[in-house]
């Protein structure tokens, strides 16, 4: 398979830029994926520069360039530091992040990820791990089911949606996609496919502990960026995009208390490239539909 049919890199030209690549530079794709953005960067560097490239799927080995300035990690961004240690590096001049699901992944019948095909309720991004979707269906309190879909997919009817699982779940099969549309049909709201589409985001982020991860690497990312490297990161809905924001204007990802009298502000360890998120181009978004919804945003470490 081609790495382009694999995965199409959004904002490829956009993201480039913003990182204003160092010849000699060391890069981290947190998202390798089908390796668009870090062919792109290679090109920009002498023999001296490195990335090193993380993606916990294992398909995306398949599009590995032969190339040693490259190295590959099969594993989930948020053991960034750890790897780099690994590889004996402590400081790196960029960071670049598309979060979400490749469209391989999505394409991929079954994975499980995507609400048009019938296949297992699995959508593991890493294989290894043991927690698939419909483990999550089959043990998760309608309480704790409750809060995933409430948070993560804002579901509507999230509260009537996770009581209904739970009722149905020992008398009705909910292991394939289909078994699981079906058995929730009569609790659907508004057009399915928008509904279950929130559905299935939900899950997903529980089962890979997606915005968990995000922040873990975002954290991270103070200690390795040098003074005057950058941050690019891509999100696709609006709970990674506020945490990103919000990470990249005070450092944390807590609510800003002021002082009413000294009208205490927290200092950022980034200054913000980007005030407001750089979206794709109309002409982008007819060659690839999926890039409508991204959102990047770039910020340079202090």
């Amino acid at each position: 398979m081609l790495a382009g049919m694999y995965h199409v890199p959004v904002m490829l030209q956009e993201v480039i830029e913003g990182l204003e690549i160092r010849a000699n530079g060391v890069y981290v794709d947190c998202t390798f994926g089908g390796g668009g953005h870090s062919r792109e960067i290679l090109k920009k560097l002498n023999d001296k520069g490195k990335i090193i490239a993380f993606d916990q799927d294992e398909t995306a080995k398949n599009n590995i360039p032969a190339d040693n300035r490259l190295i590959f990690i099969q594993s989930n961004f948020k053991h960034l530091q750890r790897f780099l240690r690994l590889n004996k590096i402590s400081k790196v001049d960029g960071i670049l992040a598309d979060l979400g699901v490749s469209s391989h992944q999505f394409d991929n019948a079954e994975r499980g990820f995507s609400t048009r095909f019938d296949a297992m309720m699995d959508m593991r991004m890493d294989q290894r791990q043991n927690v698939k979707a419909a483990d999550i269906l089959k043990t998760y309190t309608a309480e704790k089911l409750h809060k995933i879909f409430e948070r993560y997919g804002e579901v509507t009817n999230s509260k009537t949606l996770a009581k209904t699982i739970v009722q149905l779940r020992n008398s009705t099969s909910m292991y394939t996609v289909q078994e699981f549309k079906n058995a929730l049909h009569p609790v659907v709201k508004g057009n399915p496919n928008k509904y279950f589409a929130q559905v299935f985001q939900a899950l997903r982020i529980e089962v890979n502990d997606e915005l968990g991860a995000l922040e873990e690497m975002l954290l991270q990312s103070i200690e390795v960026l040098k003074p005057e490297a950058r941050a690019a990161i891509i999100t696709f809905h609006s709970l990674e995009d506020r945490i990103v924001k919000n990470f990249f204007r005070k450092g944390n990802f807590h609510e800003m208390v002021t002082d009413e009298i000294y009208g205490t502000r927290e200092t950022s360890p980034f200054n913000l490239i980007t005030k407001k998120p750089i979206m794709a181009s109309p002409g982008e978004i007819k060659l690839n539909p999926r890039a409508r919804s991204a959102k990047l945003r770039i910020a340079e470490k202090i």
